[in-house]
């Protein structure tokens, strides 16, 4: 007889092959079937809400890694809040408008778009980013992502749109906007005004330069300013002193430097000069009022104090213009400057620049240090690597360029104070994301929020083309924002301005019906600023403010700031109760991802190679609150312990084929080591709920992993194999385990479905019908802790357990290696104890108990010599007595007793008659 077909081996119904680049698609189809998401809301109705709010991607593109890892902790936020009772529903949304896209279009057009009118580049643009919301959806789709995708939000919606203006009205009415000639961040490339957000700082070589301006009364008395920017100079219109500081007159043969006297070495050595005397010394304050010619311009530089001067660079005499610097601006205003900006919207110079017009500011820089040389103005030059602001788009350098724009007022109606306030109620993931927004706010200037393109919200202000009033005001906008939720912004561009204007309306300072439309758009960041009016208090299944944001760290001073803004300015509260960062992802050296670098990682190529699910663990395994690594070799370490968490689920639902809960052990009458695992799964479940609580994905990972790897597949697994597959199908010792494997199972498979949702539906699939209570796990209810199985005491004793078991290992592999023995079973172990301790908790078990832990034959406590010197005990490995069991493979001096069953061990002859009988 061949005794191994009476052992009780695994089912193979859960295939061991993976294969989830071709279930994975198979899957979504069967979600799409049953309406999963519908599904899950019906479960959760009358539930407690919880709202996390999708901050919207821009529609230009495939998704990368970045947009990957951010949907992918957003739906296991929601996924585990679900389980967690909560009725949990997720509205992703897109970013539809603004730059990004309208920069690809028109690239596509080429000379073209110059011709095409504004309606035209915004059809093409509306095309163009409805294409890859598109595109977008079904690739967050794949990622196993569950949202309501039939119903997203998006910016370019009327109702959005509309939604947006009335957000605007608000807050003109409460004089919180204003238009004024102010410097501002400009891209030439771009031609349009950019906000704070929308600048990045990449390092640049400039020029370094030393100029002099003559005193317009001492004629041997000159301001040396230093400046990376010669470009600004046909703008300057004074100098700048700090008042407290000292300055010295530096005579250089017949001339005298004003220079700060901190710095008077520092210049001379930069200028090479050796032979210099310091005449006098005065302080700032003593020059203001004085004036200075300017070097080529036609025009006095008036000298002027300023607390911001510093001694870190330059002389101490600030080149100031107030038309290209916000500090510069304050000072023009402070002593009535003119503000100059003698420069187009292409960065090309006016005018008002004199010789230099038509040139454009960058290709001047050498034209101007070189009239500077030749007429004698120049004392230094040279270049500079140093951080400079770039466009966020098209990478290019930008400008600081006065012009007319719309601007938030933050200190009005103290709202800066009342956003400050309002980051100090919220709670931050991590905990530096409040000191970074909070500073970022503190410092910030008034927000610019007019843009200069064609595809966004247009801004419904109109001139009054008599007195040349310009007029916004929350008449205006809501009487548009009327006619937007029927027929779109597209109307702007279209309508004549009396067909835009309310019946009757005239300027309200000259009375004249003349009025013209203006056609600046509103900054992107407005359209999803406004997102928490448009979406969460306008959708029925949502609640305002929402329980969650979750975003990059850039969005400290994007999306995080915006909204904020615009909530407290409308709302007088926050959006947001939690707000969670994530960082970068970079290469698996530390890199800055990059397309050009080619170290650039495409989460469909995941996908289609491994299965969204390696991606999904890879993200689960990250520390997202740091800058994130990824490559294929990382990628390849998720594949491996995706393996192991597989078939450690394969081996529990393969020795489960035959158990249903309602033939459980109950937890008195659970043997000793099951009741050890039994206390591990729970303090699992204790902590993996607490890191699921603080967003700490990683640490639910790394818990997990050490649950499957140290406390299951090389311990009690291993260790109740031989009850699993010998015992009688029903005896206590065999249902013992599968009672506590079945609790693991359902544990894993709930606690695991957030971030493996394909694999953990697949096993729910698996699971006895009484165990199912619904169509997806995704619907199930989160494992409950329960005190009650911790015991302080069993967790002591089998600590000293797999002590001594770690010695017997250790020495049974040395026997392996020597080839003394091939299976452990082959071997008998004698043991000598070392600590008392230890002694006292083995006296409590069998000899077939340890046996049984340490998977031997045989064990047997005596003096040892020439054994394993282990922590706590000396190890002897033996080969077994007697003859190896057909059955169970263990060696006995009494197999073959039994004349029935020849070739069986005591325990399997037994077992056999038990099934016989």
């Amino acid at each position: 007889m061949d005794y191994k077909d009476t052992l009780n081996l695994p089912s193979t119904g859960f295939k061991m092959k993976a294969n989830l680049v071709n279930r994975e698609p198979m899957q979504l189809k069967e979600w799409e079937k049953m309406g999963l998401y519908d599904y899950i809301r019906e479960q959760r109705k009358g539930a407690p809400l919880f709202i996390l709010h999708d901050g919207p991607p821009y529609a230009n593109g495939n998704i990368h890694v970045g947009t990957a890892l951010n949907k992918i902790l957003k739906d296991f936020i929601i996924k585990y809040k679900t389980l967690r009772g909560y009725d949990a529903p997720y509205i992703p949304g897109w970013d539809t408008h603004g730059l990004p896209i309208e920069q690809k279009v028109t690239s596509e057009l080429g000379a073209k778009a110059k011709e095409l009118p504004k309606p035209e580049i915004r059809k093409l643009c509306r095309k163009y980013a409805t294409k890859y919301f598109k595109i977008q959806r079904d690739q967050f789709r794949r990622l196993g992502v569950r949202g309501d995708w039939k119903n997203p939000y998006l910016t370019f919606d009327p109702k959005y749109e509309a939604s947006v203006l009335r957000v605007l009205s608000k807050l003109v009415k409460q004089g919180q906007i204003y238009r004024k000639l102010k410097p501002i961040y400009w891209c030439t490339h771009c031609e349009t005004a950019l906000a704070e957000a929308e600048v990045e700082y990449h390092d640049h070589k400039s020029y370094s330069i030393y100029v002099k301006f003559r005193d317009s009364e001492d004629p041997e008395l000159y301001y040396v300013i230093w400046t990376t920017t010669p470009w600004t100079l046909p703008a300057n219109v004074a100098i700048a002193l700090n008042p407290a500081f000292d300055y010295c007159e530096v005579k250089v043969g017949s001339e005298r430097y004003v220079i700060a006297r901190e710095l008077v070495e520092k210049v001379m050595n930069e200028l090479a000069i050796e032979e210099y005397e310091v005449i006098t010394t005065k302080k700032g304050s003593e020059y203001e009022g004085k004036k200075a010619q300017h070097p080529f311009m036609d025009r006095k530089s008036l000298v002027v104090l300023a607390d911001y001067v510093e001694l870190d660079a330059g002389t101490g005499c600030v080149h100031t213009a107030p038309g290209h610097g916000e500090e510069d601006y304050q000072t023009g205003l402070r002593y009535n400057l003119p503000i100059l900006s003698p420069v187009d919207d292409n960065g090309v110079f006016t005018v008002q620049a004199g010789k230099y017009e038509g040139l454009h500011v960058f290709k001047a820089n050498p034209v101007i240090v070189e009239d500077l040389r030749a007429s004698g103005h120049l004392l230094g030059e040279g270049k500079i690597e140093h951080s400079y602001p770039h466009c966020w788009r098209c990478k290019n350098p930008i400008i600081f360029r006065a012009t007319e724009q719309w601007f938030v007022n933050v200190d009005a109606n103290s709202l800066r104070e009342k956003a400050l306030e309002e980051i100090k109620k919220t709670e931050w993931h991590p905990g530096w994301g409040e000191n970074r927004i909070t500073a970022m706010v503190q410092d910030r200037p008034d927000w610019c929020i007019s843009r200069q393109r064609s595809w966004g919200i247009p801004i419904p202000a109109f001139k009054c083309s008599d007195c040349g009033e310009v007029i916004l005001d929350a008449e205006l906008i809501n009487h548009f924002a009327s006619i937007v939720e029927e027929k779109g912004t597209d109307v702007w561009f279209i309508y004549d301005a009396e067909r835009l204007l309310p019946e009757g309306f005239h300027c309200p300072n000259c009375g004249s019906n003349h009025l013209k439309k203006l056609e600046d758009i509103l900054d992107v960041w407005i359209d999803s600023g406004a997102s928490f009016d448009a979406v969460v208090k306008t959708r029925s299944e949502l609640r305002f403010p929402a329980d969650v944001y979750i975003e990059g760290s850039d969005q400290h001073r994007g999306w995080f700031q915006s909204s904020l803004l615009l909530s407290v300015a409308s709302e007088g509260i926050a959006p947001f109760k939690t707000v969670i960062t994530h960082g970068f992802i970079n290469d698996e050296s530390g890199h800055k991802m990059s397309k050009s670098l080619g170290n650039a990682i495409d989460p469909q190529e995941i996908n289609e190679k491994y299965g969204a699910e390696i991606l999904r663990l890879w993200v689960a395994s990250s520390n997202y609150q740091e800058d994130i690594r990824i490559s294929m070799n990382i990628i390849n370490q998720q594949v491996e312990n995706y393996r192991k968490i597989r078939n450690t689920l394969r081996y529990l639902l393969g020795n489960l084929s035959d158990f249903t809960p309602e033939a459980a052990v109950p937890y008195e009458k659970l043997l000793e080591l099951d009741r050890w695992a039994l206390m591990k799964l729970h303090q699992l479940i204790k902590d993996v709920t607490v890191h699921y609580e603080n967003y700490e994905f990683y640490k639910v990972h790394m818990a997990v992993m050490k649950f499957i790897i140290t406390d299951m597949s090389a311990f009690y697994l291993d260790i109740i194999k031989d009850r699993l597959y010998v015992e009688s199908k029903d005896s206590l010792q065999r249902r013992s385990a599968q009672t506590v494997l079945f609790e693991i199972l359902i544990a894993l498979t709930k606690m695991l479905s957030p971030i493996l949702t394909f694999t953990m539906e697949e096993v729910y699939g698996f699971l006895p019908e009484s165990a199912r209570k619904f169509a997806t796990v995704q619907a199930e209810d989160w494992p409950a802790f329960k005190e009650e199985y911790i015991d302080v005491e069993l967790e002591k004793r089998w600590e000293k357990l797999i002590d001594l078991r770690e010695d017997v290992l250790k020495a049974l592999e040395i026997a392996r290696s020597r080839k003394e023995i091939g299976n452990s079973l082959d071997a008998k172990v004698i043991l000598e104890l070392k600590d008392s301790e230890v002694k006292s908790i083995v006296n409590k078990y069998s000899l077939d108990i340890l046996a049984d832990i340490f998977i031997v034959s045989q064990v047997e406590f005596d003096r040892v010599n020439g054994g394993f010197e282990g922590e706590v005990s000396a190890v002897l490995v033996k080969r077994a007595e007697g003859e190896k069991c057909e059955r169970c493979w263990k060696y006995s001096i009494e197999t073959g007793a039994d004349e029935r069953y020849p070739g069986t061990c005591p325990r399997c002859a037994r077992v056999l008659s038990e099934n016989t009988d």
